[in-house]
């Protein structure tokens, strides 16, 4: 864990009430897919954390939604503006343990995370497939940018407006076959993912936390090997560990 300042060099509107933020600064501290930074808000006791969606050297790029207070006042960051980031939290997907044909699954504010790790499996050689869960058309953020790398993209609306009708499962059953799943998303969603495939898999939880690196355990849930804190021993588990 690292405390750095990053500097914004872009912030940009997706989709309905989704922005993405690109920042410049060190981001030597950020190492493996899934895990997180802890943004300081001015005005807020709190940090906010939000999920690394791609990071490259000097260049951090995070994708996040309007679901509060704090969110909505960072869609007014501008141009320029420096923010107080913890960098390098928590524990990120492990690639070495998938097959050829990994299938990422996302639902709204699980989508960002899975991109740097598509990008990732791609270069070593992986036929990515991706499918995500939507209520509608205008909610869709990084479906494009997926396909750009290289991924065969499925997409479920709950409306019907894109793709295919119903949830992420729907998306999930028109990407045919695959042998291995990481997946990111509420919890319904993560044990809707569970219960439709045999596969094995790696799951991020989305879990409300205090401090985002362990002393509060305020985010510890149960597991066949004992309490986990999802913010510093995951937010990735192993499908086989976890107690639904």
């Amino acid at each position: 864990m690292e405390n750095q300042i990053f500097t914004i060099a872009n912030h940009e509107n997706l989709a309905k009430d989704v922005y993405r933020l690109t920042l410049r600064g060190d981001t030597s501290a950020i190492t493996t897919p899934g895990q997180f930074v802890n943004v300081r808000l001015s005005g807020y006791y709190l940090r906010r954390p939000l999920s690394v969606c791609d990071w490259q050297e000097g260049e951090l790029k995070l994708v996040y939604k309007v679901l509060g207070h704090g969110t909505a006042d960072m869609t007014r960051l501008p141009v320029g503006a420096e923010l107080d980031l913890l960098c390098g939290l928590g524990n990120g997907y492990d690639m070495e343990k998938c097959g050829s044909t990994p299938l990422l699954i996302g639902g709204g504010a699980g989508v960002p995370p899975l991109y740097g790790l598509a990008r990732r499996l791609i270069a070593r050689g992986k036929k990515v497939k991706a499918a995500f869960g939507f209520n509608a058309a205008d909610e869709i953020f990084l479906a494009e940018d997926f396909a750009a790398l290289g991924c065969e993209v499925f997409v479920a609306t709950m409306d019907g407006s894109v793709g295919v009708k119903g949830l992420v499962t729907a998306a999930m059953e028109a990407a045919g076959e695959y042998d291995y799943v990481y997946t990111c998303g509420p919890m319904p969603m993560l044990k809707a993912v569970c219960d439709a495939t045999a596969c094995s898999g790696q799951y991020s939880f989305e879990e409300r936390m205090g401090c985002g690196f362990g002393a509060c355990v305020g985010c510890t849930c149960k597991t066949k090997y004992g309490d986990k804190r999802i913010c510093k021993d995951g937010p990735v588990l192993e499908k086989e560990e976890i107690i639904w």
